[in-house]
């Protein structure tokens, strides 16, 4: 059967903006290998050696506002475009940081890396939310979103075989610190040339024009969207999941290492890649699931057992606890990208700064893993910590029965 004309022709563009999901996957959990190799490499404490997901954090929250701005003007296409070539930029900014052997220069560089990050999710999630049907948004956001677990384990993978391969006592610092050029090398030029394909791909008219009769002034959007107590349940609702993501991957490596006496950092970082391939499938699975189950409903039932894997693993610890962990990553896989969906359906014209505002609420995944530190220390141990993801799941749960009840 022959696709539809109109159909056909969005699938290139839809590929080319899939492989997005695939490239800030990568990214992002390249910065766990970083944070181990800075620490080594400048001397650092936990807190300096922290400032690597800083700069990021501080990159998505700095530039995602500008990201609509500029959405707004030109056009979905343009800005995954200069979010490719800031991502580009900040890739081979680390060749003369590793040459500096200057840990400032690096995290300016993460900065520049997250800046385009930044542009390429505010407008490559609704824009694959807009190519096709609005009644399967959801469905195909996630489809999307499946792949930036198959980035963020390639990430983590390149870096233990090209900047963790060899011990660092072994090795001077100048090596130490070229480890990163040849990594970070390649990964500039390929998103280079991605934009290049991006750039000589025909799209759809509703990927490369600004939004009719708006300019830059977005701040009638903004207001109106505050007053919007659905998007504003969803913005929180996103700022609740990424902190509880981000804390639960933050703290998988250390819960297993105090909880199962004996547990080396390379096997319990082995728990840390299943809940990252376990997140994968999960993606995929939930996709399928949304073609029988609406998003909604489905988002409330993955949140209800998250929340309980974490609850359990604040109470069992050892390695029931460990794969209690590991299984809540199978029902996280589905609500970034169905929060995401479901916040911006029905903006219309506000979508590039509901976007942009979702984008912004990832600046939880550095509220949240403090506070589990807090927790742990105060209890002195990691285990009760997990109460806090639990409890940031119970949010999304919220969101889920409320948002079901909603008028768009």
């Amino acid at each position: 059967m022959t696709p539809h004309p109109q159909a056909a022709a969005r699938i290139v563009p839809t590929v080319l903006i899939v492989a997005l999901f695939f490239l800030w996957g990568a990214a992002n959990n390249l910065n766990d290998v970083l944070i181990a190799h800075f620490k080594g490499l400048f001397s650092l404490g936990d807190f300096g050696a922290g400032l690597v997901q800083s700069a990021f954090y501080l990159g998505y929250f700095c530039l995602a506002i500008p990201a609509a701005l500029f959405m707004r003007a030109y056009g979905y296409r343009a800005a995954v475009l200069l979010g490719l070539g800031l991502y580009g930029a900040g890739a081979l900014l680390f060749w003369p940081a590793a040459a500096a052997l200057s840990y400032p220069f690096f995290l300016v560089a993460l900065f520049v890396i997250a800046s385009g990050l930044a542009f390429l999710e505010t407008s490559a999630n609704p824009l694959i939310a807009r190519l096709g049907s609005p009644e399967t948004a959801a469905r195909r956001l996630n489809f999307a979103q499946a792949f930036n677990p198959l980035g963020s384990i390639t990430g983590v993978l390149i870096g233990r075989a090209f900047i963790l391969s060899d011990a660092p006592h072994t090795l001077d610092r100048a090596t130490q610190a070229a480890s990163v050029q040849i990594p970070y090398l390649v990964i500039g030029l390929g998103v280079l040339f991605w934009a290049l394909l991006i750039r000589l791909a025909p799209f759809p008219a509703i990927a490369t024009q600004p939004e009719p009769n708006e300019g830059v002034g977005a701040a009638a959007d903004f207001a109106a969207l505050a007053r919007t107590p659905r998007f504003l349940a969803g913005v929180l609702a996103q700022f609740f999941y990424v902190g509880a993501q981000v804390g639960v991957w933050s703290f998988m490596i250390r819960y297993a290492e105090v909880t199962i006496p004996g547990t080396r950092a390379t096997e319990a970082a082995g728990y840390l890649t299943a809940s990252l391939v376990v997140f994968m499938i999960g993606r995929f699975v939930g996709a399928a699931l949304m073609g029988r189950i609406r998003p909604l409903p489905l988002l409330t039932a993955f949140a209800a057992i998250a929340a309980a894997c974490c609850a359990f693993a604040s109470l069992a610890g050892g390695m029931a606890g460990v794969v209690a962990l590991v299984a809540s990553s199978f029902f996280m896989s589905i609500m970034y990208p169905t929060i995401f969906a479901e916040t911006v359906a029905g903006l219309g014209t506000r979508t590039k700064a509901g976007s942009a505002l979702l984008v912004m609420a990832i600046i939880g995944g550095a509220v949240f893993p403090a506070a589990m530190g807090l927790v742990s220390d105060a209890s002195g141990s990691i285990v009760p910590a997990m109460l806090v993801p639990a409890g940031c799941f119970l949010v999304v749960l919220l969101f889920g029965l409320s948002a079901r009840g909603a008028t768009r």
